[in-house]
């Protein structure tokens, strides 16, 4: 009697009329082609041989099948990309006319690695590369004149903490070697048109402004022949020789003027500036005690260490008026070196005071005191930088100031009371705050006007 049809399609036999349950089937890849699977037999029923597998569905190409992303691999991760061929390397023609625009560091990075790997290889461009390189350096002018007042006291005292000086400058000349080194990194660019500048030098004398029109040659021949003055208390040559006219800055700067018949040039930088260093580089070996060595402006003197703060001070006013004229920015100096200037004045402001008395143009004493004794008193505060605060005994020089005994205060800032000091500005125009007695502080503005001069 035959057995039950069997449903076509399942791919086994079964032998003797037992059903079989077949094995767990693989993946594909994880197939051996030499092996076929093997059915596991029903309890009880006896071994026999597998039936023939039919051969296995074809797998189908990742690659081709347009249903999967190329880009990933049969087990869906993704493949890198393919790499290109790297283009070919510039001619030799191309890199050497990048040569110029390399030398210029004008190039890309991808430019710049390809020259310098030609240089490597190639006598004749490497040559030429260096040529251009040196050519570059003469095409960038000295960039000094924008160089703030403080970055070379910074750089010199990095320098001097490092290894200090042997034969240190004094404190009390540093102002003066920085002015006269920031008004020489001016002039070092100047050709012979800004020599030739008209400028105007303007000072207070009495109870007038006074101007005088000069170049900018000859503000610096004004500059040396007033130095002359230390130098010849120093013992040094005078730069007006040996014929030199006897009295104050004036006198020397208009013989210094009339003595050529033609203009002063921009020869009399040299000279100058020889000049100043050989008078700092002679008090820094002269030792203590030189500081207080006399010396004589004609009407008056000062102690060696306030004439070359004095020296300071003009220095810097007229380089500010040669960068006026030239039409160029200039900073004033550093707040330590200003301090010591507005310091200056203050303390020159009793005696310029009684001196206007003298000649009839200020106030009388209101009561005079025995010199070293307290007396009437003006409190000037400077604000700013190189600002401070400052007693000015008002009747007589000998007197000393006292703060019971202030009768008037001004406020001024630092730059507009150098600017009143050199004559640059008017009393009548100073910016002042006021309090208390009203001639005393008109007669101490007019008094620091007339500490000006040519």
């Amino acid at each position: 009697m035959n057995g039950p049809a069997q449903p076509p399609g399942d791919g086994y036999e079964r032998p003797g009329g037992q059903a079989r349950i077949p094995g767990p089937r693989g993946a594909a890849d994880d197939l051996d082609p030499g092996h076929a699977p093997q059915s596991l037999p029903l309890p009880g029923s006896p071994a026999s041989p597998p039936a023939a597998l039919p051969d296995p569905a074809p797998m189908r190409d990742p690659m081709r099948d347009p249903m999967r992303d190329p880009m990933r691999d049969p087990m869906g991760e993704s493949m890198p990309e393919p790499v290109l061929d790297p283009s070919p390397p510039p001619s030799h023609a191309v890199l050497k006319s990048l040569l110029g625009a390399w030398a210029l560091a004008a190039c890309s990075a991808e430019e710049t690695q390809a020259v310098e790997d030609h240089l490597t290889e190639c006598a004749p461009c490497a040559e030429e590369a260096l040529r251009l390189r040196d050519a570059v350096g003469l095409l960038h002018p000295e960039e000094n004149l924008d160089l703030k007042p403080l970055l070379r006291s910074r750089v010199l005292e990095d320098c001097l903490g490092k290894r200090p000086a042997r034969i240190p400058v004094p404190v009390w000349a540093s102002p003066y070697d920085t002015e006269t080194a920031r008004l020489d990194a001016l002039l070092q660019d100047f050709g012979d048109s800004e020599w030739h500048t008209p400028v105007r030098l303007k000072w207070f004398e009495e109870e007038r402004r006074r101007s005088q029109r000069t170049t900018v040659a000859g503000v610096i021949g004004h500059l040396l022949t007033v130095d002359g003055l230390i130098a010849s208390a120093l013992g040094l040559d005078d730069p007006l020789g040996p014929d030199a006219p006897k009295g104050g800055p004036t006198v020397r700067t208009e013989h210094f003027w009339g003595a050529s018949a033609n203009p002063v040039t921009r020869q009399v930088r040299d000279p100058w500036r020889e000049q100043g260093h050989t008078l700092v580089r002679t008090v820094s070996f002269a030792g203590r005690g030189v500081a207080e060595l006399a010396v004589d402006y004609g009407g008056f003197a000062l102690p060696l260490g306030d004439a070359f703060l004095e020296r300071a001070f003009e220095c810097w006013v007229h380089a500010w008026d040669i960068a006026e004229a030239v039409d160029y920015p200039y900073e004033p100096p550093s707040g330590p070196h200003l301090h010591g200037m507005i310091d200056l004045a203050a303390r020159l402001l009793p005696g310029a005071l009684a001196q206007r008395r003298r000649a009839g143009l200020a106030a009388p004493p209101r009561g005079l005191v025995a010199a070293g004794a307290p007396g009437r008193t003006l409190h000037l505060e400077i604000e700013g930088a190189g600002g401070g605060g400052w007693d000015i005994a008002l009747d007589s020089p000998g007197a000393k100031p006292s703060p019971e005994r202030t009768v008037a205060e001004i406020a001024l800032d630092g730059i507009e009371f150098c600017q009143l000091a050199a004559g640059h500005i008017s009393p009548e125009e100073a910016a002042v705050g006021q309090h208390g007695d009203r001639e005393a502080i008109r007669d101490v503005l007019f008094a620091a006007a007339s500490l000006s001069r040519l």
